[in-house]
């Protein structure tokens, strides 16, 4: 009988000034290179070989490059660990290395090594979905990514950005929680679009007068 698929624990992780390890230098090494870029971190890649992209980084003083085989001091330090080599063997090794020190590692397409899987994610800055089918079907994932991106407008990003700053202007300035929470009930009863479409000062005269 087939093991059932883990039941996986949903994570945003603050990566800022972390050093994540990528081993591996192809096209999956690049974009798990650029989503941590993204997320502030501080990546270090191990590789033989590295694709142009990734070499235009190094010299770019973005990401820390080690050309050459994997070594298990490699992983001095780091957060978060990926394995993207087409070497089963390094990958493996990768994986047990990182699972004796504590570190999370993620094996690219075998879920077998990884303690934890990369979701489908959409950004529309402060707005991130992430997207899972645990592993199963990572195409369906995909293309929840794209239905659920369409649905997704500019007003949703301006309204978390602004309503957000309302929300902590809310909490510094009125102490009675009750109070705050029918303020909070008034704002969720106003569109979205009405709201981003206002100005910090018409939704502070609006909602905290």
């Amino acid at each position: 009988m087939a093991s059932k698929n883990p039941s996986y624990y949903p994570l945003f992780l603050d990566l800022t000034g972390k050093v994540c390890v990528v081993v591996g230098g192809g096209r999956v090494a690049d974009r798990k290179v650029r989503a941590l870029l993204t997320c502030g971190a501080r990546v270090r890649v191990v590789s033989l070989r590295v694709c142009k992209s990734i070499r235009k980084l190094s010299e770019a003083k973005r990401i820390e490059l080690l050309e050459r085989a994997y070594e298990t001091a490699d992983l001095r330090d780091a957060t978060v660990v990926f394995a993207a080599t087409n070497d089963v063997l390094t990958n493996s090794r990768v994986s047990q290395d990182g699972r004796e020190r504590g570190i999370p590692v993620n094996v690219a397409d075998s879920p077998d090594l990884c303690d934890f899987i990369v979701p489908a994610v959409i950004r529309r800055e402060p707005i991130v979905i992430a997207i899972s089918t645990s592993g199963t079907l990572p195409m369906l994932a995909r293309r929840l990514r794209e239905e659920i991106g369409r649905q997704l407008s500019k007003d949703h990003a301006r309204y978390t950005m602004k309503v957000g700053r309302l929300r902590k202007l809310l909490m510094e300035r009125v102490g009675d929680r009750k109070k705050r929470e029918k303020i909070l009930k008034k704002i969720n009863e106003v569109s979205i679009a009405e709201l981003a479409a206002m100005s910090m000062k018409e939704l502070r005269e609006r909602f905290l007068k």
